[in-house]
């Protein structure tokens, strides 16, 4: 239980620093200054050993089928993170920044399952590079590389975030059943892109 708990406050600070990215996003009418201040949140993921669903489900090839019951338990603290957070700032006087949340909702809610689903995969994929980058590279100024341009990338382009998803979906009051199917099946497309390159990495020839 103790290693339960432990995963689960981990990824729900990671909702919260999510929630600090999403907040400063939401707040700047620069959208490239925006989406690269939006790289905070993951800076504090990594540099504190948190726990992010995006960054950790790639890592599922490499482990034992019981890593799946871990990020259960971290898309779960996430979700929990970032509705905790959205709730406190719907409390203050920058609650104004729901709108903007609620215009990026209806969009996502306005576009078909395929789309979003393959906009995810492609977001899969740059979480994975940032994490497994700033944990892998030596260069100091490359792991900072690593870990802010696939969060502007993944922002400009309109991929799909789940975690960050958590917290518009939140911050707008948007959670309907069919919101949180849309959010299922960003999950599973973070997923996938996620896994795509440890797995085919396996079949590299040394």
């Amino acid at each position: 239980m103790k290693k339960f708990a432990d995963i689960f406050l981990r990824a729900f600070l990671t909702g919260i620093a999510i929630a600090i990215g999403g907040t400063v996003f939401l707040s700047c009418d620069n959208r490239y200054i925006g989406s690269f201040l939006f790289g905070t949140g993951l800076f504090v993921i990594l540099t504190s050993g948190l726990n992010l669903f995006t960054g950790k489900v790639g890592y599922a090839v490499e482990n034992k089928p019981g890593y799946l019951i871990d990020l259960c338990i971290i898309w779960l603290g996430n979700l929990v993170g970032t509705a905790f957070s959205a709730a406190l700032i719907r409390c203050t006087r920058i609650s104004g920044i729901s709108e903007k949340a609620s215009g990026l909702c209806s969009v996502k809610m306005n576009d078909s399952l395929l789309s979003v689903l393959i906009l995810a995969v492609f977001c899969g994929i740059l979480m994975f590079l940032a994490a497994d980058g700033y944990k892998t590279i030596k260069n100091p100024a490359a792991q900072m590389l690593a870990v802010f341009l696939p969060v502007v990338v993944f922002i400009l382009s309109g991929f799909e975030h789940c975690v960050a998803n958590m917290f518009y979906f939140s911050l707008a009051g948007a959670w309907s059943v069919k919101a949180f199917g849309y959010l299922l099946v960003m999950t599973l497309g973070n997923a996938l892109g996620g896994i795509l390159f440890p797995l085919v990495r396996k079949g590299f020839i040394k």
